[in-house]
């Protein structure tokens, strides 16, 4: 059987959990092969995959990883945040550049100190900076410098998910 190119390279950084971005040149591969991955990833592992026009994942109902709700949790937080600090959030997550500093402020003086301390990728300085670096690891942010970063388009997922989360609780309280 003839694969599409660059089919091992997909693979690989989906089933990794990486976010593959539309500015990687194996996004067209995928893209333009979209229904042939749909089927292969489901037949597969029974897993769906998820194509926007500025990046794809990978879903599956069967997991058990807290990853994906602890990086919601610290987007809440940093969204709060930054707009307590009178800064409009999404301006700054599409086009703002962070320091871990910055990021360690918002966290450290947060009204959510209960939540953070209860939730082991959040809870000190250390467990952030991992959890920073498995966000760096799956395409979510893009690192600029050693303590700097941007994020990447990939953030969308999780203000959806939030303002989806929001909706839900607001038509059904």
């Amino acid at each position: 059987m003839e694969y599409p190119r660059n089919h091992r390279q997909i693979v690989e950084e989906l089933m990794s959990g990486k976010f593959i971005l539309s500015s990687e040149s194996i996004f067209e591969d995928l893209k333009s092969n979209e229904m042939f991955y749909n089927s292969f990833f489901k037949s597969s592992f029974n897993y769906e995959l998820s194509l926007t026009n500025e990046y794809a994942y990978l879903i599956s109902e069967e997991t058990n990883e807290n990853l994906s709700r602890d990086i919601s949790i610290f987007f809440a937080v940093l969204c709060y945040e930054l707009d307590r600090d009178a800064k409009n959030f999404l301006d700054q997550l599409q086009y703002a550049e962070f320091t871990v500093e910055e990021i360690e402020n918002y966290f450290e003086n947060t009204s959510f100190v209960d939540l953070i301390l209860s939730n082991k990728q959040l809870k000190d300085t250390d467990a952030r900076r991992n959890l920073l670096n498995s966000m760096a690891r799956r395409n979510i942010i893009e690192k600029t410098a050693e303590d700097r970063f941007v994020f990447t388009n990939a953030y969308k997922l999780f203000i959806d998910f939030a303002k989806d989360l929001a909706y839900s609780k607001t038509v059904f309280a």
